[in-house]
């Protein structure tokens, strides 16, 4: 009798074990999806970002194309602007932009991240889960 409780409780026990790595393998393949959708969507932002710097650059504060890109992608990163900046248009819009691209990175690391922190927290979540039952 006891013999059948132990072998019955194995079974359970792989059961269970099973059903998670296949819940595992399953969770794996939409992370991957995620992180690929949402590497995608951080890269769009970050274009358009970079596209309305370097329009407003070139037509707002009179810079070449060059130096559009330039000021555009250094104050995208944090790095700050590069030319000097004559007309005042041009310096309220660095200002205004600069506001802007700092949200607009901080919201690509967000998407970018999510799916990550997701995992590693589902991960978690499910071995609490088989500790408690073993």
């Amino acid at each position: 009798m006891c013999a059948k409780m132990t072998e019955g409780r194995f079974f359970i026990m792989t059961t269970r074990l099973s059903r998670t790595k296949r819940f595992l393998r399953n969770h794996r393949s939409i992370f991957y999806e995620r992180f690929v959708r949402g590497a995608v969507v951080a890269g769009i932002l970050i274009m358009l970002s970079l596209a309305l710097g370097v329009a407003g650059y070139h037509f707002i504060a009179g810079l070449g194309w060059i130096e559009s890109i330039l000021n555009a992608s250094m104050i995208l990163t944090g790095m700050g602007p590069v030319a000097p900046l004559t007309s005042d248009a041009g310096k309220i819009f660095a200002s205004f932009y600069a506001l802007f691209s700092g949200l607009a990175f901080v919201t690509a690391s967000g998407i970018l991240l999510t799916p990550m922190l997701q995992h590693v927290f589902r991960r978690l979540h499910i071995e609490e889960k088989n500790s408690r039952n073993e």
